[in-house]
């Protein structure tokens, strides 16, 4: 099966988030003409018995089960007739399930609080696992309607260190290619106190090595992606200051913010770093983690 062929995987829950998150995975996959998956995971079975062959009456969370993603199988059809659609309902952990499905998909995509989650939640904890720990890139809608209808006309990519953050310049301009937009790349630094101390001309000596540091890592970073798409419309930009800080502020601009984030191999927990953490609860588009494998 060839990288066109995978699927986008979205998780539907009968949610308002995974409701906008169904909406944004289909112009997705449409802008890249790929399969659509729906999928629906709980473990209803667990707390409601499995019924008996021949028995009429099936699980209540079952049948709503069904329902939900029937519903969301026909919206999805109702926004682009041609995109191929499939659906999946899985007896597993929702985590689990959206795992498994990452490791043949084109992207994942969520939303950012599920059915039952608490309202106070800025995000919510089967969307976090699984940007943290899936070996597709994940993306978690969220946003003002601006963003999530690509009305910025802009990708946002928060640009990592060269050896680490290839995966994620790649996937962000290939996402601006598709979508006729501009890349916004920027490269956050800062000035180390000890460097910084002096006051005057001295202390503008450091700061502006940071700053041409910067400069040169982000032109290092995007050579090769956009090797292959001379016409795009870029923009790179070094700001000082914290990265996460730096990343919600330029969000508010975007259609999608782009970040990597490290997968280690003999590492089974949570691998999110702080930049990519603060995105996912604060960022004001959605949020795409592309991982970067060791």
């Amino acid at each position: 099966m060839t990288t066109t062929e995978l699927p986008l995987i979205v998780g539907v829950d009968g949610s308002d988030g995974s409701l906008t998150a169904v909406d944004w995975a289909v112009d997705e996959a449409a802008r890249h003409g790929v399969p659509l998956r729906l999928v629906y995971a709980s473990l209803w079975e667990r707390y409601e018995g499995i019924t008996r062959s021949g028995d009429l009456k099936r699980p209540s969370e079952q049948v709503l089960s069904e329902h939900i993603v029937a519903s969301a199988a026909e919206r999805a059809r109702r926004r682009h007739p041609d995109v191929k659609l499939s659906t999946a309902v899985h007896t597993s952990d929702p985590v689990d399930a959206l795992l498994r499905a990452a490791d043949h998909a084109f992207a994942l995509v969520t939303g950012s609080r599920g059915r039952g989650e608490l309202k106070g939640l800025l995000l919510g904890s089967v969307s976090l696992a699984v940007a943290a720990r899936a070996h597709c890139p994940v993306i978690v809608v969220r946003g003002d309607r601006t963003g999530l209808t690509g009305g910025h006309d802009r990708v946002l990519l928060g640009a990592g260190e060269p050896a680490s953050g290839s995966a994620a310049a790649r996937f962000a301009v290939r996402e601006a290619e598709v979508r006729g937009a501009a890349l916004d790349a920027v490269r956050a630094w800062r000035c180390p106190v000890h460097e910084s101390a002096d006051t005057g001309a001295l202390a503008q000596e450091p700061a502006r090595h940071h700053e041409e540091r910067a400069l040169i890592q982000l032109d290092e970073l995007l050579g090769g992606p956009l090797a292959d798409h001379p016409g795009l419309r870029v923009r790179r930009t070094t700001v000082e200051g914290p990265a996460r800080k730096v990343l919600v502020r330029h969000s508010a601009a975007a259609d999608l913010v782009v970040v990597g984030a490290r997968r280690r191999q003999a590492h089974l927990g949570l691998q999110l770093g702080r930049v990519a953490h603060t995105l996912l609860h604060h960022a004001e588009c959605p949020v795409a983690i592309v991982p970067q494998h060791d």
